[in-house]
């Protein structure tokens, strides 16, 4: 173990210790200050707290793994100070390290705070013990300790290694020899440190530590600081220990280590006599892999840097791509960042951009909590989205949209996440992220950058609370003068983040005052909109305008704040031949809806080529993508919306149609058991086909990475509508497959041509996909059986293949299907109406057989019961499961209040049905007259 400290360094450590004390007790103080929370009710983890009694000082580890027999022993010692009068310290220990109560040792060194005297005296222990089922260990004290005793505490300890990637974990790759080499690796955050030493766990405690580690001499150690010495290990032949350079305050999570036998690749971009801050490591054989590499990390810690207003504060980052590497995500250290090999050798600037925010804010400024941590990963995400979209175009320039529409369509269903806490932590950061960008815009990015450089120059190397950030935002903002002093980023951030909702901000123009009413209320989709509390929902709203008389795209700033209230005016628009765009390029995350007249002269607009040239990408898609939603969800007429993708014949930008997609099958779906559907179909092909036919059936050399998406969605969906080039590339294909000596070695049909054959296809096409399944062999990746599952399933047009399938795994009980097929059957025949239609009749049918196999199966009976009863939109489907409920009225057994559920749900849906089906038929058949319909591309 570790060299023992002499007096004198002693006593130095101890005076060095007691300057801090003051400033730890006022952490301390604040760790129990909790101000205005903004995600109280979306806890990023779940941790028992301790009690506040007892704070640390100062740590200093030792740990001896042997990496051969998976285990590690250790000692800790820690400078606590205490903090409230007690006779027990409580910290961290996962219930799996073992502690012996005589592995403990206590000493007092201060009285209270009240003395100055060092008093070196045992401090007698009664018992030590784990606390049952949370990771909690206590010590027990003899007497009490009085508030401001200093004591030293020294624990011996031991474990596991585990090939888990949670605390001290090992991991193997094969060399390029093709021998597997092993390393081990730590993981910590965000509060895994207790898993390989006892210790206080929690965020708030950021205090310096020494570390010195045991390692097999032909391997090394990177850490969080470099090594100053290294030793052999007594009694060990062939075994060193490192003696690290202390590290200044950090919380525990920020520790980490790897020890492996990676090598330096050498920094080439260097100027001659620079010093290397940078060093990325990788396995022997791999060092000419990343060739650009450096100066991508170069150009985003510049980046970072200037942003933050400061030099990057540890004197050396290391980088390492580690191939074997189990964990989903990078493990960011202090000063230590891991990748998977594969994930370095693809490396965006995006991605090394994020990993660097971290650097600053979170192992520098770091959370006082956990719920205060999705700023930094909003913040992260924000700034390396920023920096990136900068220097490289690794976006497609689909940031922020693709992660706008997705809180959308959650934010707008009765019930977002499903209750699902994984959703809500998703969310609450990706929401965080677009506020974070929507105060940027409005403020602007010089005020923004300020105003979070301030916050850190004070928060560096301390902790933080949210409310710290908007602080900090507010100040810097009326400073500038670029919010009204009546406003505070805290409120306008409280009306954003604590909500799982979004506002639809509604424009009715006055056109001979020249003013509009501007209204905001929650933004629903999900029909029926009885949201609880929706009427007591408002947000804080800037009003960005654009008018078409001044289509000046970079003034971002506010012509109004919506200060939480339902209705205001805005005045001072243009005259009533010209349009006005509210929230361009999605600078809010909210959707705007306007008058049918301000609609119809977008559209009017949009189909000229110097509408389409004068109007930016972002705001077509957020108008586009507006407009359908708005009509989905009962805000607007689908005859206004219908008119808005009339532009889209001479559109040419991915982003502009990537909402094209969600729409077509949104509606698509909705609409497909109406005798509307063959319109809309029509409709599709119209509007997709030349599309595709300009961008090539084929990716061409060196195309740009959107193409070979936008051709990919549009292949996708014009074979679903029919297209016979793909529908006979497809069969061309499948024969390929058909005509093998062993078809069940492998799929060489590529994955987008296999719904096209089950559905389009003929029966003995879709049965030879059946017969795959059945005999797929066990050595073959499952994931590959599961999608030609789906596919046999949620695919067919026609009934008597789905009823073939249906037979096979229901009636007959083929033992090739398990109950995870059968629940994945009900789900994809959910998805259209001849599938939920063909289970509803095949129930009907055989009720009797199915209610007596599925009798102690009650998940998958609810299951059979919900996927064919709760999808229909129809009266007609109204009427059918209406007659099935009356029929067997008392037989649903644990399925009734799904049933129930169900005839709800399509009475609502059916209303929409009514509504919506007339006008969107009407719009088709006007539309359809004038159209090119020819159909000789197309499947009959």
């Amino acid at each position: 173990m570790e060299k023992a400290y002499t007096s004198p360094l002693k006593i130095a450590l101890i005076f060095c210790l007691l300057l801090c004390v003051s400033s730890h007790r006022a952490a301390a103080k604040e760790r129990l200050r909790r101000g205005i929370d903004l995600s109280s009710t979306h806890s990023l983890i779940s941790d028992t707290r301790l009690p506040g009694d007892f704070f640390p000082l100062n740590y200093t580890l030792d740990l001896r793994p042997k990496l051969s027999e998976s285990t590690f022993t250790g000692k800790v010692r820690i400078f606590v100070q205490c903090n409230e009068t007690s006779d027990r310290i409580t910290l961290h220990a996962h219930h799996e390290l073992q502690i012996e109560r005589s592995d403990i040792k206590l000493q007092r060194i201060l009285d209270s705070e009240d003395s100055d005297e060092l008093n070196s005296t045992e401090v007698k222990i009664r018992r030590a013990s784990h606390t049952p089922k949370k990771p909690i260990f206590v010590i027990y004290l003899a007497d009490t300790v009085k508030n401001g005793t200093l004591l030293e505490l020294e624990i011996a300890f031991s474990g596991m290694i585990w090939e888990s990637a949670e605390g001290l974990f090992k991991g193997s790759y094969l060399n390029k020899n093709g021998t597997k080499t092993e390393f081990l690796v730590t993981t910590f955050k965000p509060n895994n440190a207790r898993r390989l030493f006892p210790c206080f766990d929690e965020p708030s405690f950021k205090v310096p530590f020494d570390f010195s580690l045991s390692r097999p001499e032909e391997y090394h150690t990177l850490f969080n600081s470099d090594p100053f010495s290294t030793e052999p290990l007594d009694g060990e032949p062939g075994t060193v220990v490192d003696h690290f350079t202390s590290i200044p305050k950090i919380s525990v999570f920020s520790l980490g280590f790897l020890t492996s036998k990676l090598v330096l690749i050498k920094d080439d971009t260097l100027v001659k006599n620079e010093e290397q801050k940078v060093e990325i490591y990788v396995q022997p054989g791999m060092e000419n892999a990343f060739p650009t590499l450096y100066q991508k990390v170069h150009t985003v810690i510049k980046a970072v840097e200037d942003f933050w207003g400061v030099k990057y504060a540890i004197c050396k980052l290391k980088i390492v791509g580690l191939p074997g590497l189990t964990a989903v995500k990078p493990i960011d250290n202090w000063g230590l960042i891991i990748f998977k090999e594969s994930e370095l050798l693809q490396a965006s600037h995006f991605m090394l951009a994020q990993e660097m925010v971290y650097q600053f804010l979170t192992h520098s400024a770091t959370p006082l909590w956990w719920n205060d941590a999705h700023i930094t990963r909003a913040m992260a995400g924000f700034l390396a989205a920023t920096i990136a979209k900068e220097h490289t175009e690794e976006f497609d320039e689909k940031w922020p949209m693709t992660t706008l529409y997705s809180l959308y369509y959650e934010f707008s269903k009765r019930y977002p996440h499903s209750r699902i806490t994984g959703m809500k932590q998703e969310s609450i950061c990706s929401k965080t992220e677009l506020f974070l960008r929507m105060i940027n815009y409005t403020f602007g990015f010089e005020t923004f950058r300020k105003a979070m450089q301030n916050f850190y120059e004070e928060k560096r190397c301390a902790t933080f609370q949210s409310e710290n950030i908007w602080n900090s935002l507010t100040i810097q903002a009326h400073r500038d003068q670029v919010l009204d002093k009546s406003i505070s980023v805290n409120e306008i951030a409280e009306s954003w983040i604590s909500k799982d909702r979004l506002p639809v901000v509604t424009i009715e123009r006055n056109y001979d005052k020249k003013e509009a009413k501007v209204s905001q209320k929650v933004y629903l989709r999900e029909r029926p909109h009885d949201v609880p509390e929706q009427e007591k929902m408002l947000w804080f709203i800037p009003l960005i305008v654009v008018t078409e008389d001044k289509l000046d795209f970079t003034d971002t700033k506010p012509r109004l704040w919506v200060k939480k209230t339902r209705e205001t005016t805005m005045t001072g628009l243009p005259e009533a031949s010209k349009f006005i765009i509210v929230n361009p390029e999605e600078i809010g995350p909210f959707p705007v809806n306007y008058d049918v007249r301000n609609w119809n002269l977008l559209a009017e607009f949009l189909q000229t080529e110097n509408g389409r040239s004068n109007i930016p990408i972002f705001t077509k898609a957020k108008l586009l993508h507006d407009a359908w939603n708005l009509a989905y969800g009962g805000h607007l007429s689908f005859a206004t919306a219908f008119n808005m993708t009339l532009f889209m014949r001479d559109e040419k930008d991915h982003l502009v149609w990537n909402p094209v997609f969600t729409m077509i099958d949104h509606i698509g779906r909705h609409i497909d058991s109406s005798a509307v559907h063959n319109k809309f179909e029509t409709y599709v092909r119209i509007l997709l086909t030349p599309l595709y036919e300009r961008l090539g059936s084929e990716a061409q050399p060196s195309e740009e990475h959107w193409k070979e998406n936008l051709r990919s969605l549009s292949k996708t969906f014009l074979c679903r509508a029919g297209y016979k080039p793909c529908i006979e590339r497809a069969q061309a294909a499948f024969a390929t497959w058909r005509n093998a000596k062993d078809p069940d070695a492998e799929t060489p049909v590529e994955n987008q041509y296999i719904c096209p054959v089950f559905k389009w296809g003929t029966r003995e096409e879709w049965e030879f996909g059946l017969q795959r399944v059945i005999n797929f062999p066990k050595e073959r990746k499952q994931s590959e059986r599961t999608y030609l599952l789906k596919n046999l399933a949620g695919c067919p047009a026609q009934t008597e293949k789905i009823e073939r399938l249906l037979n096979i795994t229901i009636l007959e009980e083929n033992g090739n299907f398990t109950e995870n097929d059968i629940f994945l059957i009900f789900s994809m025949l959910s998805g259209g109406s001849n599938g939920y239609t063909t289970l509803f009749n095949f129930l009907s049918n055989n009720w009797d057989t199915i209610r007596q196999r599925f009798e102690s199966k009650t998940n998958l009976w609810d299951s059979l019961i919900s996927a064919s009863t709760g999808v229909f939109t129809t009266q007609e489907g109204y009427d059918m499961v209406s007659a099935l409920y009356v029929k067997r009225q008392g037989e649903f057994g644990s399925a009734e209040h799904i049933i129930e559920k169900s005839l709800k749900n399509i009475k609502e849906e059916t209303k929409w049905s009514d509504e919506n089906l007339p006008v969107i038929e009407q719009w088709l058949d006007d539309y359809l007259k004038t159209a090119n319909t020819s159909a000789n591309k197309f499947m009959g």
